[in-house]
């Protein structure tokens, strides 16, 4: 089954319009009423407006067709990809969202066998965005149970396996994610995984999403965070140009 059976040929982009209307709603409503105000100027400010416009309106249909290629058109939410990275059978899984989850059904899925726990980490005091806050309130996606980033509601050694998709780039700051990821290690197994999944603030990113690429971290940023926690890089891979498969191991 391919991704667009999965989720629909248009989904994705639909959500990131969802999520994030206000914005470019008031995007497009500025460059009209810049649009318009062109014939009224003298040549240098037509130049000045034009040279601003153009990176604005390159962005917002590059931050959309990106999203539909990411989301929609790449075998990305079909996870059958994790057989490539995961070193060791999962018989216990524990996936981690913030507010919005789309890959826990597909986990079901692929390990029929193994018992899994989904956790929802959304914080109104620290996740403040508003398309975050959009997407908890239409969120469709199976039971969660919500619990702390900083208190895991498990014992030590539960899980074979976790999953954090597009999630833990919602805790801002540095301490909060490795405070996440010592609780993952705490909960994880001896030589138990983490599956991270994220965009990277590179250049790739900067092309698709202009200053929207500030909002995701750099590789350093999450191999410090994992080390702090007393995780180790297993394996990394880059799934499309634009996103980041990090595979962390907790030490024996």
């Amino acid at each position: 089954m391919n991704s667009i059976a999965l989720r629909g040929r248009y989904q994705g982009l639909l959500q990131i319009v969802n999520f994030n209307g206000r914005m470019y709603a008031a995007a497009l409503a500025a460059c009209a009423v810049l649009c318009a105000a062109l014939p009224f100027l003298g040549s240098a400010e037509r130049a000045a407006l034009a040279f601003g416009l153009a990176p604005a309106v390159f962005w917002m249909a590059s931050s959309l067709a990106v999203s539909h290629y990411v989301y929609d058109r790449s075998p990305l939410y079909e996870l059958d990809w994790l057989a490539r990275g995961l070193a060791r059978p999962v018989g216990s899984w524990i996936n981690i969202h913030s507010g919005w989850d789309e890959s826990s059904e597909r986990l079901k899925v692929i390990f029929p066998q193994a018992a899994g726990q989904v956790i929802d980490l959304f914080d109104p005091r620290i996740m403040t965005e508003s398309s975050i806050r959009r997407a908890r309130r239409i969120n469709r996606s199976g039971p969660s149970d919500c619990a702390r980033y900083d208190a895991l509601p498990f014992g030590d050694s539960s899980f074979d396996t976790a999953f954090a998709i597009f999630a833990a780039h919602e805790l801002r700051r540095h301490d909060q994610r490795a405070i996440l990821f010592r609780e993952i290690a705490r909960v994880l197994s001896a030589n138990g995984e983490l599956v991270v999944v994220e965009h990277l603030r590179d250049w790739r990113n900067f092309l698709a999403f202009g200053p929207g690429f500030l909002h995701f971290f750099s590789p350093a940023d999450w191999h410090r965070a994992a080390l702090e926690a007393g995780l180790i890089v297993r394996t990394e891979f880059s799934f499309t140009p634009f996103v980041r498969v990090f595979i962390f191991e907790r030490k024996p």
